[in-house]
């Protein structure tokens, strides 16, 4: 979607940039350990769990088989906050104002779901009025910071000749069209910081009928 260049420079300010970078730093774990999704609630059961007659907002994200997370949302000018509640993701504020949907977690709480995820998963969002909005993940991307213990560092995709600044990597993740962006750490290598995972989901073409939300 078209953005105006003072709009970018402005959300992409430096200050921020450290905020949002850096909040995903703190006790980060290994990406590929998980936790038991035995159980894990049926799809109606979670959606009801988590509507609170509020249209607009998000309360809610759902894998089968992954992940049933129920959302917090950031206080207002705190870009930063991360909840360190253990099964709860929280929605990125900014992601929104781009028309998209950032969903952050702490990979040694929820985050560690988030590497479950797999290309052609299907992912589904509850809203507060019990809408619900389907979408199919369609890249992981594993980036290693090239200076892990700078929140302006540099990111290199190890599976192909990328190397992003920054605020590249902002954009590569947050902007373009309606899409979920999952984002933890990844700790590799022996270093907490080594890098960020991104799990990006585009919208399901499918018509959803009632008969599905059931199921």
């Amino acid at each position: 979607m078209a953005l105006k260049n003072q709009n970018i420079r402005f959300m992409l300010n430096p200050s921020l940039l450290l905020l949002i970078l850096a909040a995903l730093l703190l006790n980060p774990i290994s990406a590929l350990a998980m936790d038991s999704t035995a159980s894990l609630p049926t799809f109606l059961d979670f959606s009801k769990s988590v509507q609170n007659g509020q249209a607009d907002m998000l309360r809610g994200v759902y894998a089968s088989n992954v992940l049933a997370l129920p959302i917090a949302q950031q206080p207002s000018g705190n870009a930063g906050y991360v909840s360190s509640n253990d099964g709860e993701a929280t929605q990125f504020r900014m992601a929104s104002q781009f028309g998209n949907v950032g969903l952050l977690a702490h990979n040694h709480l929820s985050g560690k779901s988030f590497s479950g995820l797999a290309v052609g998963q299907e992912i589904r969002l509850v809203y507060g009025d019990g809408r619900v909005e389907y979408f199919v993940v369609k890249e992981v991307l594993k980036y290693q910071a090239l200076q892990p213990n700078s929140p302006y560092s540099s990111f290199k995709n190890p599976d192909k000749s990328e190397t992003l600044t920054a605020e590249q990597m902002f954009k590569r993740v947050y902007f373009g069209d309606r899409h979920i962006t999952f984002q933890t750490c990844i700790n590799a290598e022996g270093n907490a910081s080594w890098g960020r995972l991104f799990v990006i989901a585009v919208p399901k073409e499918e018509t959803i009928t009632f008969d599905r939300l059931n199921h």
